[in-house]
């Protein structure tokens, strides 16, 4: 049986000291054992975050990284800094980090194998527009984005990514994949996990939902057989996100 996994995406949210206040509200109620809770806050708050979080289950992650350990790459961040500051989940390829800053398919696989190099459990993104989920190509779209990421991925690496499927026309829109189209398309990229590696990577990989995950859709979402839990960006600001991880 797969472990459910709910992490809110705070996206660019948050202050230090927003920070502080945010997890002082949070964290008692989604302090639980039953699935496994991360919060991917800004990097700079990090630290803050891990030290507000001691004596929780709830674990931490950061939005994005470099696929580099070090050099001149200013303004990037790398797998080691990110783990030493007391992160170990990390968002790889969400649609706006493919969309606004034009991270291609290349640079997404080379960051999912740094990931797994350094220690960091990665969240692989995908998803289609409204556009190709419109014309009936979206399927062959996000097969393509699955292939490439995992281009030289080992089994047991795959088999430790956590996959978030979202739907980009369905993120900070207030739209939402029914349960049934969400539970069709994680089913769809199981199957090609399965294809690519595996049953054994194909039954214990975990695939979530994002896109406007909320307290009202939340039950109905994680009730479906190849749905892992969510990805949830605007309810993890509040305590919404309690009613979330606690579905």
């Amino acid at each position: 049986m797969r472990k459910k996994i709910i992490a809110g995406n705070w996206k660019m949210n948050m202050t230090v000291s927003e920070t502080k206040e945010l997890i002082g509200k949070l964290k008692d109620k989604c302090n639980t054992d039953k699935v496994d809770v991360v919060f991917i806050v800004p990097s700079i708050d990090v630290t803050t975050a891990k030290e507000c979080l001691k004596g929780t289950n709830i674990r931490l992650g950061t939005q994005n990284f470099y696929f580099e350990d070090k050099g001149a790459f200013t303004g990037e961040i790398s797998a080691k800094m990110i783990l030493d500051a007391g992160a170990e989940y990390v968002i790889i390829g969400h649609s706006e980090r493919r969309n606004i800053f034009k991270e291609d398919d290349t640079m997404i696989n080379k960051k999912l194998i740094k990931a797994h190099e350094s220690g960091l459990k990665p969240i692989l993104c995908c998803g289609e527009s409204l556009e190709l989920r419109e014309n009936g190509t979206y399927k062959k779209f996000i097969e393509e984005q699955i292939k490439s990421a995992f281009l030289n991925v080992s089994d047991v690496n795959a088999m430790n990514t956590v996959i978030a499927y979202e739907p980009i026309w369905a993120i900070g829109t207030g739209k939402t994949a029914t349960s049934d189209e969400a539970e069709e398309v994680c089913k769809f990229i199981r199957d090609i996990i399965g294809k690519l590696y595996n049953d054994k990577v194909k039954d214990e990989i975990r695939i979530q939902y994002g896109g406007s995950v909320n307290s009202k859709n939340a039950n109905e979402l994680f009730s479906k057989e190849d749905i892992d839990g969510g990805l949830v960006g605007g309810a993890s600001l509040k305590e919404e996100f309690i009613d979330i991880v606690n579905y």
